[in-house]
């Protein structure tokens, strides 16, 4: 019997690892297109997505240096950085899929479970990305992207819509996250969450509760180590060990 029917993939950082190597140069061009002598390091980048959504972002850094921007202000800005990130990833060889990722997804492909994108970035920056990565085939479904909902992570709102739209129970499905904004949405939908972290630090919660941690999903010459939930019992997370982990869910 298959318990696993469908799987919901974040974007940014669970597949790719993006914000450090494009999300970021792409806001300093837009602010420089502005004259705004902005310039976000990394450090303060790394500070800043604590803050969900890029126009929250530069809302939020705007009144913190007491040079509050209006809503129109902070949208042409946004639209300027879309438009450099998009232009950035398709000129630089800047995104490639994190360890495991293609193998997993394309075992999952083989198995039929139904994928899908849950993405805070917009469906323009979503599609790109999956078009550069997934050149053979696109094993997703649907993606549901910062356009589709009022309320972004951490609110539960786009993996309560996802679900609604995949029709597949929640218990027979599991999510993949890197950040605590994802984990937190996912993990109130109630959702099987497995956290998978990204090149950008984060500290998890104590009152979080996050039942299934990994360090990577692992390959072959690349062994993944369970930090917390069901013992691998190969060098990677396959999905074998996804239906291991929905049984004690």
């Amino acid at each position: 019997m298959t318990y696993l029917e469908g799987v919901y993939w974040d974007l940014d950082g669970t597949i790719a690892n993006t914000e450090l190597e494009a999300h970021l140069p792409a806001f300093n061009f837009a602010f420089n297109d502005f004259n705004l002598n902005w310039n976000w390091d990394r450090s303060t980048y790394l500070d800043l997505l604590k803050i969900n959504g890029g126009k929250n972002r530069i809302s939020y850094y705007s009144k913190l240096i007491n040079k509050s921007l209006n809503n129109k202000e902070v949208k042409e800005i946004h639209e300027r950085k879309q438009y450099h990130y998009i232009n950035y990833v398709k000129k630089n060889n800047v995104v490639s899929l994190k360890t495991g990722v293609y193998r997993l997804i394309k075992e999952l492909k083989k198995k039929k479970v139904r994928q899908f994108i849950v993405t805070s970035s917009s469906k323009m920056q979503a599609k790109l990305i999956i078009n550069q990565l997934f050149i053979e085939f696109n094993p997703f479904e649907f993606i549901i992207s910062s356009d589709d909902v009022h309320f972004h992570k951490p609110n539960p709102l786009p993996y309560l819509k996802a679900m609604k739209l995949s029709g597949i129970k929640f218990n027979k499905s599991i999510v993949f996250e890197d950040s605590i904004p994802g984990l937190k949405s996912s993990l109130a939908a109630k959702l099987p969450t497995i956290y998978v972290p990204s090149n950008i630090p984060a500290v998890i919660e104590k009152d979080m509760n996050l039942d299934c941690y990994v360090d990577s999903l692992g390959n072959e010459s690349c062994k993944a180590n369970v930090i917390k939930g069901p013992k691998l019992d190969s060098n990677y997370v396959d999905c074998a060990y996804l239906e291991k982990y929905l049984m004690i869910f």
